[in-house]
């Protein structure tokens, strides 16, 4: 694998608070990066605006609630008139906010600081991770990705949802995805793209702070035709229904009493990634054998590798999205580097398949592995 460019250039960051206090924070823990350098602060939308279009930053850190003009407000303007990644900086009573701000345009978001200096290191290790990887992501993505989520004309409210019940199987085929940033509004348009449940369950690792899974869940439950909800120790993957990892935890599936039911486990301190894409996949991989479906979709980083991996061992069959819309292609191309992936596929040829069309020859509705829109080829 060969190494990537090297950018000895600084990334460029403008802070956003209305707090002066807050912007004195994230400015101190983003210069502790060599690779960082803060240009400027603003104190709300307005003030930000104006330094967005003079400095053009590489990156913004965003607050929501700000006098004078939301985050929400300057997303829109900064998303139309020049399109920046926006990394917001919320707290966790705030989560439904958050993520209608990953749908008008921010690229991920972090939890604000709550003030111990464990949680300040562990905040500072994200915020920087998550900044760094500003050089891989796509803009055009998130413009896109909003526009379809927000200007798009709203189909009205989903059909009522009928209780999903355990049948004589015990579960339904199961589909595992594994997402990172620019994974929320994925799932939201795979998910939404579903007009009615398929007989699948689906399981989702989309890494995420504690705090903000249940509401995404929620958010999911509300806006497509699935049962949505944060998972609990215990509960079993039915059709048509979608289980999310909770935040800072991890989820497996195991076999008990011959059903396959979810466990949740705390985070460990040597944990990378927690909710672990490879730690799902692989418990997936072993009480599902063949019949298993992963897909990886936007992320940054390299989770999924190893479990995309296990599943093909097991005679699964793996998806990735593809560069063409993936808002940062990291976790999609490490996955397709292992040579396990079977079709390498856009945002929009994915909710086909995870409705269970049919293709001739091939098992659980998977595409070939070289459809119109798709490629299985070497990556750089």
């Amino acid at each position: 694998m060969s190494a990537p460019a090297v950018r000895h250039d600084r990334i460029r960051v403008l802070v956003v608070d209305d707090s002066a206090y807050m912007r004195r924070r994230i400015t101190r823990m983003l210069e502790g990066s060599p690779l960082v350098t803060v240009i400027d602060t603003a104190r709300d939308g307005e003030d930000a605006l104006r330094k967005t279009l003079e400095q053009k930053p590489d990156l913004i850190t965003l607050d929501l609630e700000m006098p004078r003009m939301d985050g929400f407000t300057f997303l829109r303007f900064v998303m139309s008139r020049q399109p920046t990644p926006v990394l917001v900086v919320s707290g966790h009573a705030h989560d439904h906010e958050v993520f209608r701000a990953l749908e008008l345009g921010a690229a991920d978001f972090i939890a604000k600081p709550e003030g111990s200096p464990l949680d300040l290191e562990q905040i500072q290790q994200e915020l920087l991770r998550k900044v760094h990887a500003v050089r891989e992501l796509r803009v055009e993505h998130l413009r896109r990705e909003s526009g379809l989520l927000v200007a798009a004309p709203q189909p009205g409210p989903p059909a009522p949802k009928e209780q999903a019940r355990e049948v004589e199987r015990t579960t339904a085929p199961i589909v595992v995805i594994g997402s990172s940033t620019g994974g929320p509004s994925a799932l939201l348009q795979v998910f939404g793209s579903l007009i009615e449940p398929p007989p699948r369950a689906f399981v989702v690792a989309q890494h995420m702070p504690a705090g903000f899974t249940r509401g995404f869940a929620e958010r999911l439950d509300r806006l497509t035709t699935l049962r949505t909800r944060e998972a609990r120790d215990g509960d079993v993957p039915l059709p048509g229904t979608v289980l999310v990892a909770p935040g800072n935890a991890h989820l497996e599936l195991v076999r008990e009493s011959g059903r396959i039911v979810a466990r949740v486990t705390p985070r460990g301190h040597q944990d990378r990634y927690a909710p672990s894409v490879d730690r799902l996949f692989r418990s997936a991989a072993r009480v599902c054998g063949a019949e298993l479906l992963a897909v990886v979709l936007t992320g940054m980083g390299d989770d999924g590798r190893e479990g995309v991996l296990a599943v093909k061992r097991a005679g699964g069959h793996v998806i990735a999205e593809a560069e063409e819309t993936a808002v940062v292609f990291g976790m999609p191309k490490q996955a397709i580097r292992t040579g396990a992936v079977d079709a390498v596929l856009p945002l929009d040829a994915i909710g086909p398949v995870l409705r269970g069309a049919e293709t001739p020859g091939q098992p659980s509705g998977l595409p070939p592995t070289q459809p119109p829109g798709a490629a299985r080829v070497p990556v750089r």
